[in-house]
């Protein structure tokens, strides 16, 4: 019988999550405008690599693991990227106004990209808030599908994906900062 209460108190508690879940997921859907339109937001969260990547300044290796608790905006990046390049004052912009306890923006320069060509580049821009990590061998974007540049990944704080826009985009627009707003928000 206690086995019984438990197991209908576990599905009223999953159907439940499910249709919060898809009820932020049509809120989100509905802020999407301009750029943000080819945000795909996922029905369901997907899992992440595990695979390492390279810290700032060569001070050691780093994983998506490390941000769980936070949701984290995970642009994948490089030096010679022209759309890359034109996002990254937006990125920093985001990461200023929101970034804390709850989300940080998480650059992350992928295939070959000179440490000094990455630092010449922040100084160029102005942007001293953004990590400037490195997944030298790709292994870290092979393993979650990044085909070209620039690609950004939606992480929520359980460390899973749950949106993905592949090209730039205008992370400065109303749409973007109301997405970000709503994923912080209480219940988002």
């Amino acid at each position: 019988m206690r086995l019984f209460r438990f197991l209908t108190l576990y599905m009223a508690l999953l159907v439940g999550a499910n249709a919060a879940m898809a009820a932020d997921l049509a809120t989100l859907q509905g802020l999407r405008d301009g750029d943000m339109k080819k945000l795909v937001l996922h029905s369901a969260p997907k899992p992440v690599s595990d695979k390492a990547f390279t810290l700032a300044d060569g001070a050691g290796t780093g994983a998506l693991a490390d941000y769980r608790g936070k949701y984290v905006l995970l642009n994948f990046w490089a030096t010679w990227c022209a759309p890359c390049r034109k996002e990254m004052p937006m990125l920093s912009a985001l990461q200023e106004e929101f970034g804390g306890e709850s989300f940080e923006v998480l650059t992350l320069a992928t295939g070959r990209n000179i440490p000094a060509r990455i630092s010449a580049f922040f100084d160029e821009i102005g942007v001293d808030n953004l990590p400037r990590h490195q997944d030298p061998k790709q292994a870290l974007a092979r393993d979650m599908g990044v085909l070209g540049l620039p690609v950004t990944v939606i992480l929520d704080p359980e460390g899973q994906e749950i949106g993905r826009l592949m090209g730039d985009a205008d992370w400065s627009s109303d749409s973007a900062k109301a997405i970000i707003a709503a994923l912080l928000s209480p219940g988002g």
